[in-house]
């Protein structure tokens, strides 16, 4: 049985606790052909859910684990000190953040070019909110059925989504490990964010690609639904990964949905289907227009009024109001529209163009 060799930040225990309704089970492990774990992986539970991660580093020996802790203490320090100022998927964006900028202050003298990929998944309540960055991956089984719940930024999976190679080349191909994102690489992290429902007997994993680069997708699901506890799934997972030649470093994070929850009463983000985003666009789309708020607020007020002093024109009012209330809203959108695709541009692969076969310029160096 594969041991541990780099304690993660933090372990969650294997009892749930009176007042959660999660289980959860993290373990990492150094893999079969490597001599340093630059994984890292996080769990921390609370009443009303939890933040979860796994952080893949890269830049050679040290500077690698160094990158992979560095981003998880960020994010789990800044995630959790804002709760009584942010709901949880602006604080897991500005977190994301946060361990982007470390990352980026540590990569000096001999850990210039470190970073690592990062997937996070914070639960509140009925919900669950993901921020993903590089290969790590997330995924959702569910009634029998696993969904990846993260699509990859590297160059073999933009070549996959392109039509230019199969899954199963993409799986050996020689540039399988080469990454198109990742924190570290600039001042504001380019990421994914969005959330979705759980459901009662949900099971989550969270994993680097030591495993799902490793073990097929139908093998994951056969051991995620035998129903173990979440360590010891974690553990049967690795020791997969580790059978099959244990070629890079492991980490799984196994969570449970013990308990149908209500859903919180703020918005999820949608998923985007344009790849990573930066994240002041991200968090800009989710605040909204402040002016076209106070606007619109200014609008109902003025026509209620309006409205209650001149009885016989109300019916005017109320639609000269109602048509300039549809036209704001389509301003404010096209707006956002507009502020994401000027950011889509700057988020394509490093390498070359959306449309480009041609092989990358920069190696994730795990």
């Amino acid at each position: 049985m594969a041991t541990s060799h780099s304690p993660p930040i933090y372990t969650a225990s294997m009892r749930r606790s009176a007042t959660s309704p999660l289980l959860s089970g993290l373990l990492t492990d150094t893999g079969r052909q490597r001599s340093i774990n630059e994984d890292a992986g996080l769990a921390v539970e609370s009443a009303q859910g939890g933040l979860y991660a796994v952080a893949d580093g890269m830049g050679g020996h040290a500077a690698g684990e160094l990158a992979a802790n560095l981003a998880l203490d960020a994010l789990g320090n800044t995630f959790l000190q804002g709760k009584n100022r942010r709901r949880p998927p602006e604080r897991l964006a500005e977190a994301v953040q946060a361990a982007n900028m470390e990352v980026m202050r540590h990569a000096v003298g001999e850990y210039v070019g470190m970073g690592t990929t990062l997937v996070a998944l914070a639960i509140d309540r009925g919900a669950a909110i993901l921020a993903h960055v590089g290969d790590s991956r997330a995924y959702l089984l569910r009634g029998g059925e696993l969904t990846r719940l993260t699509e990859d930024h590297s160059w073999v999976a933009e070549q996959v989504r392109l039509g230019n190679l199969t899954e199963a080349e993409a799986r050996d191909h020689q540039w399988r490990s080469v990454v198109s994102n990742a924190l570290g690489g600039e001042e504001r992290v380019r990421l994914e964010l969005y959330g979705f429902p759980l459901r009662r007997g949900d099971r989550l994993l969270l994993c680097s690609d030591g495993l799902s680069g490793v073990v097929e997708e139908q093998d994951l699901r056969v051991m995620l639904g035998w129903r173990l506890p979440p360590e010891l799934t974690a553990q049967r997972l690795i020791d997969a990964a580790n059978a099959l030649g244990g070629p890079d470093n492991v980490t799984a994070v196994i969570i449970d949905v013990g308990a149908q929850q209500p859903m919180p009463s703020y918005s999820l983000p949608p998923r985007q289907n344009d790849g990573p985003v930066y994240v002041d666009v991200l968090l800009g789309l989710r605040r909204g227009s402040s002016p076209a708020v106070y606007l619109a607020l200014a609008l109902v007020y003025f026509a209620l009024m309006g409205a209650l002093l001149f009885q016989e024109e109300r019916t005017l009012i109320l639609l000269v109001t109602a048509v300039l209330l549809v036209g704001l809203l389509g301003w404010v959108t096209r707006c956002n529209r507009l502020k994401l695709r000027r950011a889509l541009p700057d988020a394509l692969p490093l390498g070359g163009s959306a449309r480009s076969s041609e092989p990358p310029d920069r190696q994730n160096l795990n």
